[in-house]
């Protein structure tokens, strides 16, 4: 069946959408043609609505839409290459390694009598970079020791757990404001970066999404299984470091200035499957980035709570939204016709 390329035109519309409805929800509601003519011209009707726009709501929308589009690749690359269709982002243990640098920042320093004042984002998002780090070179030790794909999710996955225990023992030990502190940041938030860390952001996703779009024909060669991939001149080695590399790179840096957003990577891959009716990755990979901006948007949007200042935990939100499309691609048993 022939991909819907034609629907490109109308996810790139839905985006541009999805950005208005995003900026213009919050405590104070802005109408579009303000937020457009006030980008536009420069020109505001209200100081407190360019104010709003520029210094918080736009940093916070560009910062959904680059985290939309990493976690995305991260989970389309690692399904392909793992040929597991529940492979993401947190399957390597790189976004754990980046909840640990925080922990250790954040735990360990309330444990050893440290003051928490000095804590502020920056600090925050270079542990969670530095333990990103950490783990992506332990997993590349790993790698290349290992030839076989599956043992190394595995691996992965023990990577992930004995972080995870590392972080209990140090909240067992840690204070009660330390714990708090860590718990906000588990919980994930999009709106706490100015202008210098939302351009790192970016950077930082360019980074890790160019080796994708340089191998999309490998990609396509990895769904018919490795041993197709070498008879055909690919290098699955190599591969792997571009796997590894890009999803540290894009995964880690995330995670590290917006805490772990969880089934984003997992859910979107599967729904642009369904969307575009294509396996062809260069269908795929801009899809995938589409889904995944635009579905974000939507779901800080919701986590505005129009008319209230109070705003929802992004991880709770996602993970709201993207544990049901699992559950339903599971019961529709479309995993075996994707794999």
């Amino acid at each position: 069946m022939k991909s819907k390329t034609y629907l490109f035109p109308i996810s790139i519309l839905l985006l541009g959408l999805s950005l208005l409805l995003n900026l213009s929800l919050g405590s104070v509601w802005i109408p579009f043609g303000e937020i457009v003519g006030g980008l536009v011209s420069g020109d505001w009707t209200k100081t407190s609505w360019e104010q709003i726009i520029l210094n918080y709501r736009l940093p916070k929308a560009l910062v959904a839409i680059f985290a939309g589009i990493g976690l995305s690749l991260s989970g389309l690359q690692m399904q392909t290459f793992f040929r597991n269709p529940l492979a993401g982002p947190f399957v390597l243990g790189i976004s754990s390694g980046a909840g640990l640098g925080v922990a250790i920042l954040i735990l360990a320093g309330s444990a050893l009598g440290f003051a928490l004042s000095g804590i502020n984002s920056w600090a925050i998002a270079t542990a969670g970079i530095l333990g990103a780090g950490l783990v992506l070179s332990g997993v590349s030790l790993v790698a290349w020791r290992v030839r076989d794909s599956m043992t190394l999710l595995i691996v992965g996955l023990m990577f992930g757990s004995a972080v995870s225990a590392v972080v209990s023992v140090l909240s067992f030990f840690s204070g009660a404001e330390a714990l708090k502190l860590y718990t906000v940041w588990s919980m994930g938030s999009l709106g706490a970066l100015g202008w210098t860390q939302v351009s790192i952001l970016g950077i930082l996703i360019a980074l890790g999404s160019l080796p994708v779009f340089l191998s999309i024909k490998s990609y396509n060669a990895l769904l018919l299984g490795e041993n197709y991939a070498r008879s055909m001149g690919i290098r699955t080695q190599q591969m792997r470091w571009v796997m590894i590399l890009s999803t540290g790179i894009l995964a880690g840096g995330i995670t590290a200035f917006c805490g772990p957003i969880a089934f984003l990577g997992i859910a979107v891959p599967h729904l642009a499957r369904m969307v575009w009716k294509s396996s062809d990755h260069r269908i795929l990979f801009p899809g995938s980035a589409l889904i995944g901006a635009i579905l974000l948007l939507l779901c800080d949007a919701v986590g505005q709570l129009p008319g209230l200042a109070s705003t929802l935990p992004i991880n709770a939100v996602t993970s709201l939204v993207g544990a049901p499309i699992v559950i339903t691609l599971i019961l529709r048993k479309n995993f075996s016709k994707d794999f």
